[in-house]
């Protein structure tokens, strides 16, 4: 533990570990799964150690990524990171649109500009590092499609053998990228909660580690520098609504660690952003949840109608988490059809310029609608979350043509 001197980035400040429902503590002294309990572990800090070790001016003397925030991530050195570039991705405003709603500022925060083209860049790159330090060779991870292109990227950075499983309607150009990338990776005829079943009840016999959502603690951490960056880029200050879309929900719940953890060592106050986690009407089980005003998902959702990939999780193991962060931050959880998703993504990408992916568009979708419902005001400073760039996913055909050998009627085009 820091002892009052600046980081030289070789330090972990790593407490321990908690069980998220029960408290219990376990210590980084190896590769930890669900607590005893069966619930997500959360890395803790003693952050009385990283305010006295860093402050905000170090970081302007820092590479612009994610890496620049290596106090509040669990491994001991910079020289320990599988990395592949992980640069701060921009806050992007929206402003043709926010003029036609009469509303104050849209930000972007724009991840797909990460490698492999996803905010799963953040989780795979810290919970490979961390496989790669308690001396794992084989990792498995189930995918909507994104986390497993991520893990391919940094397992084969790492020299790490991977195994992926994704529903077999996973966008090819994500199942194409996954295998070139040289992971073995299988189409599955379910969802992605039958291709987390695979992965767990093959752990043991293939030896692999499981990279699964929150059934190891360190894709939370990576996920968390959202937040990190987000406070950042906005002064020290935070948003007044953040827009995610919700499947497994880690990145929801990690920016809300984030916060907690930068009020602790002094950098931002007590104010925070409502939290709105954002589903499609054709698989929203953390939706009906907030409706019933639970604590948990009951049942997995059934039947899932969504072809928006990720957020077509019926069951997310971290349903008592996301659903805390909604009621604690006075936020809440929305729904809208795959089809006002598509009209958004067509509308932004026309009007704007940056081509959301589905994920993304669910969140414009539903900001128009929570503002014309008045759920949100227009003089609140929103930030929805692009989780992948949008050529990640399929786009209308382009049927125009022209024969160069015939006359052109350039009045006709």
């Amino acid at each position: 533990m820091s002892t009052g001197n600046r980081s030289t980035g070789e330090t972990s400040f790593v407490a321990y570990l908690e069980c998220s429902e029960t408290k219990e503590r376990f210590y980084q002294d190896r590769m930890h799964g669900l607590s005893s309990a069966g619930h997500p572990l959360l890395v803790r800090y003693d952050l009385d150690a990283v305010r006295a070790a860093v402050c905000k001016e170090d970081l302007e003397r820092r590479r612009p990524d994610m890496w620049r925030y290596r106090e509040l991530l669990p491994m001991r050195g910079i020289d320990q990171i599988v990395e592949l570039g992980e640069a701060m991705t921009p806050l992007i405003r929206l402003p043709r649109l926010s003029n036609r709603l009469g509303v104050a500022e849209i930000l972007v925060k724009d991840e797909g500009r990460l490698p492999t083209g996803s905010f799963k860049a953040r989780g795979m790159a810290v919970a490979v590092t961390m496989a790669k330090v308690f001396g794992k060779t084989r990792i498995a991870v189930p995918t909507a499609g994104n986390a497993g292109s991520a893990a391919a990227a940094y397992g084969a950075r790492a020299g790490m053998e991977t195994y992926v499983f994704t529903p077999a309607d996973t966008p090819e150009v994500t199942a194409r990228e996954i295998a070139y990338h040289g992971a073995r990776v299988y189409g599955v005829n379910g969802l992605v909660n039958q291709c987390a079943r695979i992965v767990r009840e093959g752990t043991e016999i293939m030896g692999w580690h499981d990279l699964s959502t929150l059934e190891e603690p360190y894709r939370i951490e990576g996920k968390k520098t959202m937040g990190l960056e987000l406070a950042e880029q906005l002064g020290w200050s935070l948003p007044d609504v953040i827009y995610y879309p919700t499947g497994g929900g880690t990145g929801f719940i990690g920016m809300w660690k984030a916060f907690d953890e930068l009020e602790a060592i002094g950098w931002i106050g007590s104010r925070r952003p409502r939290m709105v986690a954002v589903q499609s009407t054709g698989c929203g089980p953390i939706v009906k949840a907030y409706q019933d005003g639970r604590k948990d998902v009951e049942a997995p959702w059934k039947p899932v109608e969504t072809q928006i990939h990720g957020v077509r999780v019926p069951k997310p193991i971290g349903d008592r988490l996301i659903l805390k962060v909604t009621y604690e931050s006075s936020g809440f959880a929305v729904a809208v059809s795959d089809e006002d998703a598509g009209k958004a993504r067509a509308e932004v990408t026309m009007e704007e310029g940056l081509h959301l992916c589905p994920e993304g568009s669910l969140c414009y979708a539903a900001y128009k609608a929570n503002l014309e419902s008045g759920q949100v005001s227009p003089k609140d400073r929103v930030v929805l979350f692009n989780t992948a760039s949008g050529l990640k996913s399929p786009m209308p055909p382009m049927e125009r043509r022209l024969d160069c050998n015939k006359p052109i009627d350039y009045t006709a085009l």
